[in-house]
């Protein structure tokens, strides 16, 4: 890696930058006369400790080109191709409500507070701002929280529940 610029590479990048090349074209005709690696970006840091890297030297290299004048017929094709493209329905299209499963069963309508210990826990209601939410109250099926219409409906045709493999048994073992 070269830390500094020999005098005769200095004098070069000046030669080059007057000839009007670009800094990677001046890396590159440096590297070949002196068999270096300068990079782009050193020739660029090079230019700039010299002074020569100014506004100048920016604004002859890379001049803005300038913009092509539309018509005004050409500017209204242009603008209603371009919003054909661009435009989409404004209100996008509303999913189809999916079919819900349901059981025909007649809940209780029971509160939290007069559910008892065997009774489902199937909430109905509470979908709209203050309406309450009840519960089943149909006896539940043993080993689950709702009774059997609930408990099917909940989990599904195809889905095994956690419940079905086998309980472990718990070894207790003495600390010594």
């Amino acid at each position: 890696m070269q830390f500094s610029w020999a005098e005769e590479h200095s004098r070069a990048l000046r030669e080059f930058l007057e000839q009007g090349l670009s800094y990677s074209e001046i890396a590159e005709a440096l590297n070949a006369r002196f068999n270096t690696a300068y990079t782009r970006n050193a020739a660029i840091g090079r230019a700039r400790r010299m002074g020569l890297s100014g506004d100048e030297q920016a604004s002859r290299t890379s001049r803005p080109k300038p913009k092509p004048q539309l018509s005004a017929a050409q500017l209204k094709k242009f603008r209603e191709r371009f919003f054909a493209q661009v435009r989409g329905p404004k209100i996008p299209r509303r999913a189809a409500m999916p079919k819900l499963r349901c059981v025909e069963i007649v809940p209780r309508q029971l509160s939290l507070v007069e559910l008892e210990d065997g009774d489902c826990r199937y909430p109905y209601g509470g979908d709209r701002e203050g309406e309450p939410i009840t519960f089943c109250g149909h006896p539940r099926r043993q080993g689950s929280s709702y009774c059997v219409p609930h408990f099917h409906l909940t989990i599904g045709p195809d889905i095994e529940t956690e419940r079905t493999g086998r309980k472990a048994l718990l070894r207790l073992v003495e600390a010594a």
